[in-house]
């Protein structure tokens, strides 16, 4: 007797494909042993009139279920479970025991030491008014291409390379693109043995902070900073020195003389947006050379100079070969995406790549020929050039409903960008007004975050406009200035 189509029920809001969603079902069944090897499935026509679905639908996802030996085909006979079959283990649970449990606390020798993060609900998309930055626009991203180029990255004619484990070197194809296409635009040469692939901008800051510091030794931190760079010193037991940045970025007369290792983000400063100028990289890196250190450029978000042609990159204007430079497709393609590289001496990217080795291997292949494919094809410059587009218009409205409501934006020179960083009216505490927002279903990022421990910050905050619809801006302005306004006049 066949199995009643009735034991199958599609999963109620899943996003995927109706034929995914069948392999999914019966998949499970047969697993969970509601359908035991050598029984016979419905007929096609009968699930199919039982799920509410085309027939064709059915056949399809049997098919898929045989070629991955769920199934199995017996001609007119139809399909039958396969002796085959994938299981679940079982395991007979021990008997418990009333002892002592395991107490953790005093396990952990070195517990993650985690300062406070931006403030950002995790359902962030469910509010009608996300100013929040980092997140992308899915009515931006190229879907189709995407799709497209992760299809052809597992093709016959990758898999070879793709199945390798890859540890002592990365995508050829990626590496290439970055080499002769993304560098160039930054006015940097390299040779492939000076490039690494990373797991995002962190993953780099990390290794670098773990192979150049030790203890006594100096490492500069801009005030305020992307705050991912003082957790990796909290978790190291490093106390980085910060130098509070003005109008123009980081001021090299105020790095000290017995500095090793400065880290800074010259061409779009995190979290004020201003771009350090020309003359003061010159002289940065005239003062790195004449006290012996070292500087690590995050060059984050440089495709999105719309507003102005970018500047020079720090490392193409660097002779002794002092700058570490860092890039990122996080901005540029999707956050999640987490694919990024450094530019450095040979040296460094040797031991670079021995330390993440240690600790994640490499980043998935597909991943990097994915993105290769990406890059190659011409989708990556049509995507940055959509997002410019859009980016400008949005921030045309920003500026719009900041001069209309006598918001106080707080940047010098920027170049473009996605967010602006703002300043409160005196004694509005930023972190509160961020939680009151939420009523609204208005989100902004509070400030403090970014700031040294000696310094707290409560009146800074800062609205992007990657995530949120231009129809829905001026609308939230308002809201957000409504906000300001009763947290100014509660005090």
């Amino acid at each position: 007797m066949p199995i009643p189509p009735e034991i199958f029920l599609l999963p109620p809001n899943s996003t995927a494909t109706l034929q995914h969603q069948v392999q999914q079902i019966v998949a499970e069944a047969i697993l969970s042993g509601r359908c035991a090897p050598g029984e016979k499935m419905p007929s096609s026509r009968k699930l199919a009139e039982h799920l509410g679905v085309a027939r064709i639908t059915i056949t399809v996802s049997y098919n898929e279920l045989v070629a991955n030996e769920y199934l199995v085909a017996r001609g007119r006979s139809g399909y039958f479970v396969a002796e085959t079959a994938p299981t679940r283990p079982k395991f007979e649970s021990p008997a418990r025991q009333d002892r002592p449990v395991v107490d953790w606390a005093t396990k952990l020798t070195r517990p993650v030491h985690q300062r406070g993060d931006i403030l950002r609900p995790p359902n962030w998309m469910d509010y009608r008014y996300p100013f929040i930055y980092g997140q992308s626009d899915p009515d931006l991203f190229d879907h189709a291409n995407w799709r497209a180029c992760a299809l052809r990255a597992v093709g016959r004619r990758d898999f070879d390379s793709l199945a390798q484990d890859r540890y002592q070197s990365d995508d050829p194809m990626l590496v290439e693109f970055i080499l002769r296409h993304i560098l160039p635009r930054r006015g940097i040469h390299a040779t492939p043995d000076q490039i690494l692939i990373t797991m995002g901008g962190q993953n780099a800051l990390w290794m670098i902070a773990q192979l150049l510091l030790a203890d006594g030794q100096v490492a500069i931190v801009e005030n305020p900073c992307f705050p991912g760079l003082r957790r990796i010193f909290d978790q190291m037991g490093y106390v980085g020195r910060s130098v509070d940045v003005d109008h123009k970025g980081l001021p090299p007369e105020l790095i000290p003389e017995e500095a090793q290792l400065v880290f800074t983000t010259p061409s779009h400063h995190a979290p004020t947006n201003v771009t350090m100028p020309l003359e003061r990289r010159v002289e940065m890196l005239e003062r790195a050379d004449r006290h012996d250190f070292l500087i690590v450029e995050d060059d984050y978000e440089f495709e999105m100079s719309f507003l102005a042609r970018p500047s020079p990159a720090l490392k193409s204007l660097d002779q002794d070969g002092r700058v570490i430079y860092l890039g990122s497709f996080s901005k540029s393609i999707f956050p999640g995406l987490r694919l990024g590289y450094v530019v450095g001496d040979q040296m460094l990217i040797e031991e670079m790549r021995k330390l993440r080795t240690v600790v994640l291997r490499h980043p998935p292949s597909h991943i990097q020929r994915t993105t290769a494919y990406f890059l190659s094809l011409g989708h990556y410059d049509s995507q940055i050039a959509r997002m410019a587009r859009y980016y400008g218009q949005r921030r045309a409205i920003v500026e719009k409903g900041i001069r209309e409501h006598g918001l106080i934006p707080e940047q010098g020179e920027v170049l473009g960008g996605s967010s602006f960083w703002m300043r409160a009216p005196l004694g509005v505490d930023t972190t509160q007004l961020a939680l009151d927002l939420r009523k609204d279903s208005v989100l902004i990022e509070p400030g403090n975050a970014f700031f040294a421990r000696r310094s707290p910050d409560r009146s800074h905050y800062r609205i992007a406009y990657s995530s949120i619809a231009s129809s829905k801006i001026e609308k939230g302005m308002a809201l957000l200035a409504r906000g300001i306004d009763r947290a100014a006049n509660a005090l």
